[in-house]
């Protein structure tokens, strides 16, 4: 039999570290968190702010977050779910809605930091670059970074439709126009009319258009919310313009109001079980025993 030379002996576990839990779980990339968390030492105990975008298969999560030694806090966050209240019923997670969350996001942090006012962002959307100006007579912009996560950056990725709402919302986000839809690698320039093509959902009526002509069934089937909501190819641009305003008008978070009935107070306290003090306690035990000697009893008695 061949010599074979075991490798992982006693010396190697004996030197072995546990990575991280989140990274052994494959959640966190650290390289890239330590790059956007770490503060310069010059800038004291100022938080690093980040724009951390998620997407699942249902909703888009914008957040501006911010590290400490106990954990990330969340200065303030918006959902793709949130954009029905601004008329945008179906479609939440496409390219248009992410703009729109994006945008979200930022009306809502700078309303909260009092900024709302003096950085009003780019009201013109047509799809060209835009970067956010310092005003003279103003605090300087409010600035965060990109988080994407595991996310691949891809031209065209959805993350960076969150990443240009926030940006025309009045954010300072440190980025250039080569991942936005319509960036020609050849001629290294954006198409600003694809872009804008993008933000007002044209690339959905166009794919709608086409399939209603050439497939009906197909249609029906994967625009069947569209179609219930009575959504047209022709009323993309109009409705997502009206969502631009709606946006601008009133970014702040709508109020829940949590009402049970008594039913339902019922059923909660149904599973939730009081704590005995020690003379209930004593006399579940008087009761108990009592049970047993009766028990006892008729069982001599037979």
């Amino acid at each position: 039999m061949a010599f074979v030379k075991l490798v992982k002996n006693k010396a190697y576990y004996k030197r072995f570290q546990t990575k991280y839990r989140r990274r052994r779980e494959g959640k966190t990339d650290y390289q890239a968190r330590k790059a956007l968390v770490t503060q310069a030492k010059n800038k004291y105990n100022s938080p690093k702010y980040r724009l951390v975008v998620r997407i699942t298969n249902k909703d888009i999560i914008a957040q501006i977050v911010y590290a400490k030694i106990q954990g990330d806090v969340v200065l303030s966050s918006a959902y793709s779910h949130e954009l029905p209240r601004y008329g945008v019923k179906v479609g939440l997670t496409n390219w248009s809605a992410a703009y729109c969350t994006g945008l979200l996001v930022a009306r809502r942090v700078l309303a909260q930091l009092g900024l709302a006012d003096k950085y009003e962002g780019n009201t013109n959307i047509d799809g060209t670059y835009y970067e956010v100006e310092a005003e003279d007579d103003a605090p300087r912009p409010f600035q965060c970074f990109l988080d994407v996560g595991l996310r691949r950056t891809t031209t065209g990725s959805r993350v960076f439709g969150v990443l240009k709402g926030a940006v025309d919302g009045g954010l300072k986000i440190p980025h250039s126009e080569n991942r936005f839809p319509g960036w020609d690698t050849s001629a290294k320039q954006l198409d600003a009319e694809t872009l804008r093509k993008y933000i007002v959902g044209g690339h959905v009526s166009e794919y709608m258009a086409e399939l209603e002509e050439d497939d009906e069934d197909s249609y029906k089937r994967q625009f069947a919310k569209y179609i219930e909501e009575e959504i047209t190819p022709d009323d993309f641009e109009e409705m997502y313009e009206k969502a631009h305003e709606a946006i601008r008008e009133n970014p702040e978070r709508e109020a829940k109001e949590h009402v049970y009935d008594e039913a339902a107070k019922a059923a909660l306290k149904k599973f939730k079980t009081q704590k005995r003090n020690l003379k209930q306690r004593q006399d579940r035990i008087k009761q108990k025993k009592a049970a047993w000697l009766a028990k006892r009893a008729s069982v001599d008695e037979e």
